[in-house]
């Protein structure tokens, strides 16, 4: 961790941007794919070719798909299967989040999955927000054991739910980790901060990057049509990343 105590975690659907997490500072990284999409479960080969290049730790998201938290007995097979593959693979944590149907903690399949990651540490992810009541939740979490939790205090982002995730960070008086992540830049990173009390903090820092195609097919889209450009990606910035854990630095 920081000597000041900050600690910045970059979500990454990269090699490339991971190499840029760690160059520009970052503490952690969250590994996933399609960012689009929140995260999901990352491939097997981008965590071990990102194990080789960075020394930072692993932290590998566990989600098998887009969309709610809500788990089927297949679904489940397949989390704990990827948490095993992880391990194997060099992952130094793991983060993940499951509910009930009505928006609370699934403290079964929780405490399942938390049984296979051993000893590695856990994140509950943003499956936090959409639960019912996140007072209740984060005690549920507590005593679940998890090591730290990444919310936007249950709104559509960290700023937008700062008065949520002070109280949050109270509830939790330093018995879990509690790291604001939704929406996070330059322009708000104090204000959250400084609102909230928190130590950690999450960001994706991305930057648009054209595609080096020169060739191009505009009538074809490889997802849906709402997607964005095939000829376009971000990537982690590493001005971006390294301005954000500047001010991280200065703020106390």
């Amino acid at each position: 961790m920081a000597d000041d105590g900050f600690l910045m975690e970059v979500c990454v659907d990269s090699v490339e941007s991971a190499v840029n997490a760690e160059r520009g500072g970052a503490g952690r990284i969250e590994l996933c794919s399609s960012l689009l999409e929140g995260g999901i479960t990352p491939s097997m080969g981008v965590l071990q070719v990102v194990k080789q290049y960075i020394q930072i730790p692993v932290f590998v998201m566990i989600r098998p798909r887009g969309g709610d938290f809500l788990y089927s007995d297949r679904e489940v097979e397949v989390m704990k299967a990827d948490i095993r593959l992880a391990k194997i693979h060099g992952a130094d944590g793991l983060v993940f989040g499951a509910l009930t149907e009505d928006g609370r903690i699934d403290t079964e399949l929780c405490m399942e999955l938390l049984a296979v990651s051993r000893p590695l540490p856990v994140t509950f992810h943003r499956a936090f927000d959409m639960v019912h009541d996140p007072l209740v939740a984060i005690e549920t979490l507590i005593s679940l054991g998890f090591e730290r939790v990444l919310t936007s205090g249950c709104d559509s982002s960290a700023l937008e739910g700062l008065p949520q995730l002070k109280r949050i960070v109270e509830q939790a008086k330093g018995r879990i980790i509690v790291m604001p992540g939704g929406g996070i830049t330059e322009r708000n990173l104090h204000r959250i901060l400084e609102g909230s009390g928190v130590q950690e903090f999450h960001c994706s820092a991305r930057s648009p990057r054209d595609s080096g195609m020169k060739f191009r097919n505009y009538c074809v889209s490889m997802g849906t049509s709402l997607s964005t450009s095939e000829y376009s990606t971000k990537v982690a910035d590493v001005t971006k990343v390294r301005t954000l854990n500047a001010m991280a630095k200065n703020i106390l």
